[in-house]
């Protein structure tokens, strides 16, 4: 079973806002409704379900009984076998997510300019962030920055669908990644894209940026 703190992105550590904050932001990243008409529709249910069931576990553990005292096996139970970083990097995780899915919208509503700027601020330079740059060249015309940044995250975080499911497009050079041109209809293959490289994902793999991932 896959660690469902990990899913959602926080700590064994974190309180119960932390998580429901957490998993409110991962549900407005990949809901369905996000990826109508898209690509990646079909993965962006899988992480969905694969969120709420992380959600559903964490929330039944906890109403089980389990204190702060206890997490220390269960953490085990997943695979965890250092100290949690403390609050401060919790603080920075969830600003980064925060960055990160306004970055994504920012894509997905063709605001390029504040989407370089957002990613400009961030420090770290994870899978995540990674992905989402190759988004945005994506979206720019700049293919081969684009799947170098694709690749780059995929490298960071080979488990993530969403990020292999670009690096895929881009080197199968398919129809869902030629950039868009004035005057394509939101019915266009490549709009559809773009919702996926924004979306969440903010390249229209992302289609969101997700996906099994995702």
């Amino acid at each position: 079973m896959k660690d469902p703190y990990s899913v959602l992105g926080v700590s064994a550590y974190a309180d119960d806002e932390d998580i429901k904050k957490a998993y409110r932001e991962l549900v407005r990243k990949y809901h369905p409704d996000n990826y109508h008409d898209n690509p990646l529709e079909d993965l962006a249910e899988e992480k969905m379900k694969e969120i709420n069931e992380a959600y559903d576990a964490i929330n039944a553990e906890r109403s089980a009984g389990y204190s702060s005292s206890t997490y220390g096996s269960s953490r085990a139970r997943y695979g965890y076998t250092r100290q949690d970083s403390g609050q401060s990097a919790r603080q920075n995780s969830s600003t980064s997510n925060n960055v990160y899915l306004r970055v994504r919208q920012a894509i997905n509503s063709g605001d390029l300019a504040t989407a370089d700027r957002l990613l400009s601020t961030i420090q770290t330079r994870d899978a995540e962030w990674n992905f989402l740059m190759g988004s945005l060249c994506y979206r720019k015309g700049w293919l081969d920055e684009a799947r170098r940044y694709y690749l780059a995250a995929v490298k960071m975080d080979p488990g993530n669908m969403e990020y292999r499911q670009a690096a895929s497009y881009m080197d199968m050079q398919g129809s869902f990644y030629r950039p868009a041109r004035p005057g394509m209809t939101s019915n266009d293959a490549c709009s559809c894209c773009s919702t996926l490289i924004a979306a969440d994902c903010c390249c229209e793999c992302l289609g969101g940026d997700l996906i099994s991932c995702c």
